[in-house]
């Protein structure tokens, strides 16, 4: 579908400021959405929404229907009269302008739990109705998740397939036995899912209220270890213990010579097929209880994916298979009517990807930073060529930031040489006829005067940050996800700079 004209800021709630630890979705998420309203934005651009496992990626999700409670805001919680000011008071400090996880997972989910024994006795009835509502609406994914979560905490979070294999098999009387040993565990994870959808519930009307819109995401593929590939084997290549016997992933690219190997199983496409897609209808019919649009990651997965054997150590040793084309988005849009998704179609794209994109007219995305290198499709990257129906980023969260990019040194987190950084650096030059002094400005004005529908700049570009604040290495994993800004560091000056460019160039 077509977007209107609009432009908005890529961060995730994570790196929202605040004193506890991690960004949250209650007072800071506010005064972030008036401040995308004094700049003149309409879209506020989040990372995937699940709770965080291994590496502290969303895009490896315990599940892909829950939210991160590591998100619910403290505030929120203290004007509910579900948590005392006293106690907040005493909580641990932590740094302001990064996620250290590890303290902080521990620090605030201890805090929630407090707040979870005590519910029945704070909560008001309206609250503990609500909640009630919450269960029996959400149990078709709700009731599997609470009990994965409770057994995986139980045996110290170690992965499901490591489980006693009665549980891995989920045989209904270990099953049963489970959830009487862990009923209280399992009320606490339903609390907290709870707390967090309801909070979020209350910042996505708040940014309605200021024409804002919000683009999620959500990845192609969930991870091994979770309550979707533990409850719903069937509907993925796995052998008789649970382990995956072929991987998702991408051949040798732009940022990686020896292709990135996700490790994610790959879905069994006739059993899903099947049953009409019921398991992926659900999964966007929740996403779009969140958001407004949808970004799917790894989009040309749906015409062909990269598949690696379940034993292989890099990506290099794979090939590609025909996906679910067509039919699937069909049977989607016959179950959900129509679908503001926007393609990820980044990396091999082939003329079959293009057309599977354009059949539904779903955007897809062009990245600036991609638009001046060596390879033969950078031309395609560039502001003269974009139809009106697709998204221009200056960059992704897998990028560097534009700042960073552009003094890159070789050999650092790309596969770029000296001489192909110095030849794309006179390319952008040229093409901007700019000394590079304000190179991050320079490609905001681009991306925000082509004929793109939608211009989207992660919020670092607007601060002009170097690779100290880049959100996410691809390939590495751990140090990723932990940058967060402060207010000082978004002057009036970027704010009334940003506003300016967006007026003039008709995105208000």
């Amino acid at each position: 579908m077509t977007f209107d004209r609009a432009s908005g800021i890529l961060l995730h709630p994570t790196s929202l400021p605040g004193q506890y630890g991690i960004g949250e979705i209650g007072p800071q998420a506010r005064a972030f959405a008036d401040t995308l309203k004094e700049m003149g934005q309409h879209l506020w651009q989040v990372l995937p929404l699940g709770p965080t496992g291994y590496g502290d990626s969303p895009y490896q999700s315990l599940s892909t229907f829950a939210g991160n409670p590591l998100l619910i805001s403290f505030d929120l919680l203290e004007k509910d009269g579900l948590l005392s000011r006293s106690r907040l008071a005493r909580f641990a400090h932590f740094p302001a302008d990064t996620v250290d996880f590890g303290p902080v997972i521990q620090a605030r989910m201890a805090l929630l739990s407090t707040v979870c024994r005590s519910f029945d006795r704070k909560a008001s009835a309206t609250k503990r109705k609500a909640f009630e509502h919450f269960c029996e609406e959400n149990a078709g994914w709700l009731d599997d998740f609470a009990l994965f979560f409770a057994i995986k905490n139980a045996h110290d979070g170690r992965p499901w397939t490591t489980w006693e294999p009665e549980l891995a098999r989920r045989e209904p009387s270990a099953l049963q036995k489970a959830r009487r040993e862990f009923k209280t565990s399992i009320r606490h994870v339903k609390l907290r899912q709870f707390l967090f959808f309801d909070q979020w519930s209350r910042l996505r009307s708040y940014c309605h209220k200021r024409d804002i819109k919000i683009i999620g995401d959500i990845p192609i593929f969930v991870a091994h270890d979770s309550a979707d590939v533990w409850a719903h084997k069937e509907l993925f290549y796995l052998d008789e213990t649970g382990a995956p016997t072929i991987v998702a992933g991408v051949p040798p690219d732009y940022f990686s010579a020896t292709g990135q190997l996700w490790g994610n199983p790959l879905y069994r496409w006739d059993v899903h097929r099947d049953t009409d897609y019921a398991w992926w209808s659900a999964r966007l019919r929740k996403i779009f209880d969140l958001v407004d649009i949808v970004r799917i990651d790894h989009f040309r997965g749906f015409e062909a994916y990269w598949e690696i054997p379940g034993h292989e150590k890099t990506a290099i040793n794979g090939h590609w298979v025909k996906g679910p084309d067509a039919a699937f988005f069909e049977a989607l849009i016959r179950r959900l009517g129509r679908l503001p998704i926007i393609a990820e179609d980044l990396g091999v794209i082939t003329p079959e990807v293009e057309a599977l994109r354009d059949r539904f007219a779903f955007p897809g995305m062009r990245v600036l930073q991609f638009a001046f290198g060596n390879d033969a499709k950078a031309s395609d990257y560039r502001p003269d060529s974009y139809p009106a129906n697709c998204v221009v980023y200056t960059g992704t969260h897998d990028n560097d930031t534009t700042v960073g990019w552009f003094r890159s040194e070789p050999g650092k987190d790309s596969t770029r040489t000296r001489e192909e950084i110095e030849r794309e650096r006179r390319s952008i030059l040229g093409y901007l006829k700019s000394d590079g002094s304000e190179i991050h400005w320079d490609l905001i004005a681009l991306a925000w005067n082509s004929n793109a529908n939608t211009a989207v700049v992660p919020l670092q570009d607007v601060m002009g940050l170097g690779s100290e604040a880049r959100m996410n290495v691809p390939g590495v994993e751990s140090g990723n996800w932990r940058w967060r800004f402060t207010w000082d560091m978004l002057a009036p000056e970027m704010r009334t700079r940003l506003r300016t460019l967006t007026e003039r160039a008709g995105r208000c």
